[in-house]
């Protein structure tokens, strides 16, 4: 069932955008060359915890992994599609594109949003990957309206991947998103017919967050049992906003 949240909720769901922006904001500062994923964390732990919020992936039970996730951020490097955990030994490197991933929970809902960075100058080919893969979810952001389809979203962000040359990731979808960090429906990067099509109305919130490859869109998970990779080892990248759907348009949850 698709929950559509009231205009009271939807203003408690932009405090939790805005504190999960002002947590990336500060974390893009943070991460340069030499820099380790863990550091990132710790800042990220601090930060939640001082705004009186709680982490919205830390404590996470995924049935796939068997276990519950154990940070508040994910950060995945290069290849890393989704997941990554931070870790004291991964240090940033001149060239790396880097992937965060964070969410929170402050007074009962959810925030969710994530970027990928260039960590110093990188390649041309990495420049295109994160400007192709963050246009896709602008793209998508202006097809959430009051009366589209689903599809008009999944299929705008696959369109434009596609008509430059990258591939979609299919095995992990965006999400609605609330008073639960994964709620109903399932909103997949690209057209998926054996799932249901419904009209948007508003109330509803969307986490919709493309997840590219610069190669082949296979993905196989490492035996951290969390780190998703590409199986070709291509770069990937990952964007995410949380949208609301309104009378007046989309209503961006996650950045001023």
């Amino acid at each position: 069932m698709i929950v559509r949240k009231t205009p009271a909720e939807l203003d408690k769901m932009r405090r939790s955008g805005m504190l999960v922006y002002q947590l990336l904001e500060k974390l893009k500062e943070m991460a340069v060359e030499g820099c380790s994923t863990m550091e990132l964390e710790v800042a990220a732990e601090k930060m939640i915890a001082d705004a009186g919020a709680k982490p919205a992936f830390k404590g996470y039970y995924v049935q796939a992994a068997g276990e519950t996730y154990k940070f508040a951020l994910c950060t995945s490097v290069n290849n890393e599609v989704i997941h990554g955990m931070p870790n004291s030994k991964r240090t940033l490197k001149k060239g790396d594109i880097l992937s965060i991933d964070t969410g929170v929970k402050l007074d009962g809902y959810y925030g969710d949003s994530a970027v990928t960075l260039p960590v110093g100058e990188v390649s041309e080919a990495a420049k295109k990957l994160l400007k192709v893969t963050q246009e896709s979810l602008e793209l998508a952001i202006d097809r959430v309206r009051s009366g589209n389809r689903l599809f008009d979203v999944c299929g705008t962000v696959e369109q434009h991947v596609k008509s430059h040359g990258f591939s979609i990731v299919r095995e992990f979808v965006g999400h609605g998103i609330g008073t639960q960090l994964h709620e109903e429906p399932q909103v997949p990067n690209y057209v998926d017919r054996r799932n249901e099509n419904p009209r948007l109305k508003p109330g509803m919130v969307l986490a919709v967050e493309p997840m590219v490859s610069a190669g082949r869109p296979e993905t196989v998970v490492l035996k951290d049992r969390w780190t998703a990779v590409t199986k070709d080892g291509s770069n990937s990248a990952h964007f995410e906003h949380c949208i609301a759907v309104t009378e007046n348009g989309p209503w961006v949850l996650t950045r001023p």
